[in-house]
């Protein structure tokens, strides 16, 4: 299965060692250029992060680099290895339709940048991410006007509010579970939350004009948990309803594991106090391995992120 990261994994530096290293990114980062109208090359390269960071940059420059990862891995392995499923957070199901064959790279560049405009511009709030299960969280969540906004793992849950609402829910979270606090995520919104709706709204016809194939693998869907049917119209109302919906990915790696999935190669982003790409992590793994306790799936995980995890990645797997 290829997997593909979303907001909270760009980093600036990010896509530098592939730009000079591939000619394949390179020219794939010149068309993101000239698609989207500014130097995503020297925003990615030399930031500054709080440029990078605002939603109507972060997705284009996302997007990119995880699909310029992608093509260097095709071209490392000569196209050999070939996944059976793919899946992204957020952002990262437009990179899994493309790798797919549903999109186009010039299509879900536009697609992300008119949602992100949207996201940024029409949304509200922000988020908190609980070590709680939604069982616990929701409840309460709703008491004070937040919404759950992503399932990633059974005991992880990101709720999406006003500030003064999550305020108010962290302290009376913090009386029901004194040991299990929250983290602040660093995003313009209360994404995939009713806070997101008017975002939604301004971003489908955008949606319903793109085009769109049926994919030529299976795709798994935030909004659903599970795979998303063949036919590209009902694919465009999965991703409308994603936008303000919670991102349910402890689902989609529940359905990959029931499929059988036993190899995840994690395309793009990464995490990490380092300044260079070689310092970076791959963002899903740990949640990948902390799915898997306590179950009788195996599961090898494979970082494509760098040029260093590309190569290494590549070589293990096309043998």
């Amino acid at each position: 299965m290829f997997v593909f990261p979303g907001q909270g994994s760009q980093y600036v530096g990010m896509g530098s060692d592939l730009i000079q290293d591939f000619p394949t990114a390179r020219r794939l980062y010149e068309q993101a250029n000239d698609i989207l109208g500014y130097d995503l090359i020297k925003l990615c390269q030399e930031g500054p992060e709080e440029d990078l960071r605002l939603t109507r940059h972060t997705q284009p420059a996302l997007l990119t680099h995880s699909l310029a990862c992608l093509a260097v891995f095709r071209e490392l392995t000569e196209d050999r290895v070939q996944p059976t499923l793919a899946a992204g957070h957020s952002l990262g199901e437009y990179c899994a339709l493309v790798a797919a064959g549903a999109l186009d790279f010039e299509t879900a560049l536009r697609l992300v940048q008119k949602r992100g405009e949207c996201m940024g511009t029409y949304g509200d709030g922000e988020m908190l991410a609980f070590p709680l299960t939604v069982d616990h969280i929701g409840e309460l969540a709703e008491k004070h006007f937040c919404a759950i906004a992503a399932c990633n793992l059974p005991d992880q849950t990101v709720v999406g509010g006003r500030s003064e609402d999550l305020d108010r829910l962290t302290e009376a979270a913090g009386a029901q579970f004194p040991r299990k606090r929250p983290t602040r995520l660093k995003t313009e919104g209360a994404f995939h939350t009713f806070y997101m709706i008017t975002a939604a709204l301004h971003f489908r016809p955008v949606l319903d004009a793109a085009a769109m194939a049926a994919p030529t693998i299976r795709v798994l869907s935030n909004y659903s948990g599970t795979h998303h049917e063949s036919d590209p119209a009902t694919i465009k109302t999965r991703l409308f309803f994603q936008l303000f919906h919670p991102v349910n990915w402890i689902g989609n790696l529940q359905t990959a594991f029931a499929d059988g999935i036993g190899t995840i190669v994690e395309f793009g982003g990464g995490l990490g106090s380092g300044p260079n790409p070689a310092d970076k992590r791959p963002n899903l793994e740990g949640m990948v391995k902390k799915a898997l306790r306590g179950t009788d799936y195996s599961v090898q995980h494979h970082a494509a992120i760098n040029s260093q995890t590309l190569r290494e990645a590549a070589e293990t797997l096309k043998s």
